[in-house]
């Protein structure tokens, strides 16, 4: 019976590691994720539409090239520079929402961890969670020792 208890407790902390190796490795993905979403934004439809509307403003600026049409060149480019400041004011109001949104997965996720890693601490505190074989340690017994 003390045998069967032995190899039983044996399997099921040969599970262990894997699974805490796997856990760890998921809240790690996760998190850089979750930072690089947050990090690189999201670009809306209103914002791909400006860019594009500057682009063209700018084009269209730059093919005036004649002392005649300065006056249209001069007036495509200040409404460049409104569109891009209407861009700025959208791009900073819109990362604010962003960084909130993912400053909260971030904490719920940091909490998570926390209580994950506090449940597997008190589940495998006496248990072995990984073992080495003998034969491995061996050259190295006089130097644990």
């Amino acid at each position: 019976m003390g045998q069967e208890e032995t190899l039983a407790q044996h399997r099921s902390s040969s599970f262990a590691a894997p699974l805490i190796l796997l856990l760890v490795l998921a809240f790690q993905f996760v998190s850089k994720w979750l930072d690089q979403l947050k990090k690189r934004g999201a670009r809306s439809g209103k914002e791909i539409q400006l860019r594009r509307e500057i682009k063209q403003l700018l084009k269209e600026a730059s093919s005036f090239s004649q002392p005649s049409t300065f006056a249209q060149a001069a007036k495509l480019k200040r409404l460049a520079t409104a569109k891009e400041k209407e861009l700025a004011n959208y791009q900073e109001s819109h990362s604010k929402e962003i960084h909130m949104s993912y400053d909260l997965y971030l904490k719920v996720l940091r909490i998570l961890k926390v209580v994950i890693y506090f449940v597997l601490i008190c589940w495998f505190w006496r248990a072995p969670v990984a073992a080495i074989s003998q034969q491995l340690v061996q050259p190295f017994g006089n130097i644990y020792s």
